[in-house]
């Protein structure tokens, strides 16, 4: 046996179908290679060679890659020859060992031993597949590296690459994590160049890491069949005509899946066309309804339940609003982008809404996931939901919609979304602990009352050097059942970038972690989640320059980062809050600098080429809101 030295290179001298099945003339047999040691950054493998005499063959190796049947057009780790081999063929019959290093710790690889013979055909042995161990932390975050999809899609958009898809096309997305181990996300009918409306309606896809998503296609295959019948069931109660409208103009918006018991519920909108006031507005009235499914792994498992509300209005049946006064709007209550929650005692409750008023909570049903619904929807009573959030109120239009419901550690959270959502969108939170409210800003506010939520949660932003990202909220929140928890969304690209027309419909689906702080406010880090092991971070780490962006709220504007320098003296030294000291608690990961606290993570640098590992921050001060990153 003999050890073989390798150096990874491109090898160029093979076709693409030049692969040798083995038969009795190729004079070169290659067995099964076999693992004689796996470390978390090098496998030692050894590979039975057989050479007969006259063998004409030029070189030996192993092509490796992290997905199947690797050849020399991958990378390829050519071997020195071993001794007692030579060119020409001489009669050989050994085992031919070598050291494949810089592997990613944790990582299934497949290898193929090759030889390469005169005039370029390629002799492969059958396919090996090993895993490196996950070695130290340490190890891990020296060898990190970051997912490699793009950010622009445009390219892999259409219908035909959604296989390709992962992250692509996502917009107003909802996670959950399902027994099957597998988070799987849920979303709005929306992607760029509409190449979703080639599959159903509220499309789903699933990963088990929250990186690689493997794109599963619509749940519901056309429109429900009770949703034109109710519609004219309420106009024939308005003494209104009976309406044909278009199947394929009704809007597919916003759902939120969660499991209840031993199925999994999906509350989903379905917005109709038309206007009854011939008002200009963009829809008669939205419907949300239920769809239930025991295993999310059939995609086709989704079972409809029919109604559960609608738009309500206390204005009486026979008043449709008046025309383009968006403050004194029809309806109440605006039956979209529905959440769900069971209650820390055990009630169903739906939480839903948006711009008409503010953000509604009623109970359901824990059996039917369904409301009792006593009054008309032209003069609704508290049957329709009890309003828990309003930006100002007696106004019924809000430029707030999106809410997210969680609990935790004695508070239900709101998460809601503020503004247009092409470059303005951005995301608040408020909580309480009563799911009924008051909700209470961070500020103080009382947004149940009426006033604008804070802190802000996501914002337009873009690090140096970077398109960055706009249209950013309408989240997802959820955790993976121990305390870890996330935040998902859209975000957009900014208007013509690229030189692309049409760039700002491109919606990449963000993932991204939260931390929380001492007070238990969540903070969504900077950058999105890349599986950075979670290596601890000392004080030896925080000297150095930084890109800091004041995440503040600006209607419309994509905020920018400058830079600030620590000292290793504890001073600022140049950038924001020059000359301050800063101080770092190494048990809980926080830096302070002028008395704010900034809470620190490992996260992916998703700016940087390489996209190597990096540190982040968050944190909150009144209702400023800072996000940072390491140079």
């Amino acid at each position: 046996m003999s050890a073989l030295s390798v150096a990874a290179f491109t090898f160029g001298g093979c076709d693409d179908d030049d692969e040798v099945v083995y038969n009795g003339t190729d004079k070169v047999a290659l067995d099964m290679p076999q693992a004689v040691e796996t470390g978390a950054t090098y496998v030692t493998l050894s590979t039975p060679f057989h050479v007969q005499r006259d063998a004409h063959w030029t070189q030996v190796g192993y092509c490796v890659s992290q997905t199947g049947t690797p050849t020399v057009h991958d990378i390829v780790y050519k071997a020195e020859t071993p001794e007692g081999m030579a060119f020409g063929g001489v009669v050989y019959d050994g085992a031919v060992t070598a050291t494949i290093p810089s592997l990613v710790p944790g990582t299934e690889y497949h290898v193929r031993a090759y030889a390469a013979q005169y005039q370029g055909s390629v002799v492969y042995s059958p396919e090996y597949v090993f895993t490196t161990s996950d070695g130290t932390l340490d190890e891990q975050l020296a060898n990190y590296r970051g997912p490699e999809y793009a950010d622009d899609y445009s390219s892999i958009s259409g219908w035909d690459q959604r296989d390709k898809w992962n992250l692509a096309n996502v917009h107003d997305p909802s996670v959950v994590k399902a027994d099957d181990g597998y988070y799987y996300m849920y979303q709005t009918d929306a992607s760029y160049g509409n190449a979703h409306v080639a599959g159903g309606h509220f499309h789903g896809r699933r990963s088990k890491d929250l990186i690689n998503w493997e794109y599963l296609g619509g749940t519901m295959k056309e429109l429900p069949e009770w949703i034109i019948p109710k519609l004219n069931e309420i106009r024939a109660a308005q003494g209104l005509p009976a309406a044909d409208p278009d199947v394929n103009a009704f809007g597919y918006w916003a759902p939120v899946v969660r499991k209840a018991g031993n199925v999994y519920r999906m509350y989903y909108s379905i917005v109709c066309p038309g206007s009854v006031a011939g008002d200009g507005t963009w829809g008669e009235r939205a419907f949300i309804g239920l769809m239930e499914n025991t295993d999310l792994s059939n995609n086709d498992g989704w079972e409809d339940k029919g109604f559960v509300i609608t738009n309500s209005t206390d204005k009486g049946k026979d008043d449709y609003g008046v025309a383009n006064d968006w403050a004194n709007a029809l309806y109440r209550f605006n039956a979209i982008d529905p959440s769900y929650i069971i209650a820390d005692n055990g009630e169903h409750w739906l939480v839903y809404g948006s711009w008409h008023c503010g953000i509604a909570a009623v109970k359901v049903d824990p059996t039917t996931g369904k409301p009792a619904l006593t009054g008309e929807p032209w003069n609704a009573d508290d049957s329709y939901g009890k309003l828990i959030a309003t930006r100002s109120a007696g106004n019924r239009w809000q430029a707030s919609e999106g809410p997210e419901i969680v609990y935790r550690n004695g508070y239900y959270y709101l998460f809601l979304a503020y503004d247009a959502l092409d470059v303005a969108y951005n995301t608040r939170v408020v909580r309480s602990q009563s799911i009924e409210g008051p909700y209470m800003g961070i500020d103080g506010t009382n947004v149940t009352l009426g006033g604008d939520a804070f802190p802000v949660v996501t914002h337009p932003y873009a690090f140096a050097g970077d398109h960055g990202w706009v249209g950013f909220s309408h989240c997802a929140v959820f955790d993976d059942g121990a305390d870890n928890w996330f935040y998902a969304s859209q975000a957009r690209f900014p208007a013509n970038w690229g030189g692309n027309e049409f760039s700002n419909a491109l919606m990449l689906g963000h993932v991204r972690s939260i931390r929380w702080t001492k007070d238990g406010w969540p903070l969504v880090m900077p950058e999105r989640y890349g599986a950075v092991p979670a290596v601890a971070i000392t004080e030896d780490d925080i000297a150095g320059t930084w890109e800091l962006i004041d995440l503040s709220y600006a209607y419309g504007i994509q905020k920018t980062s400058t830079t600030i320098v620590l000292g290793a003296d504890h001073k600022v030294i140049d950038g924001m809050w020059k000359d301050a000291a800063w101080s770092f608690d190494a048990d809980n990961s926080i830096l302070t600098i002028d008395g704010v606290e900034l809470y620190l993570a490992r996260e992916c640098d998703w700016e940087s080429a390489d996209r190597h590992a990096t540190i982040v921050f968050a944190g909150v001060s009144g209702r400023a809101t800072y996000w940072g990153k390491k140079m």
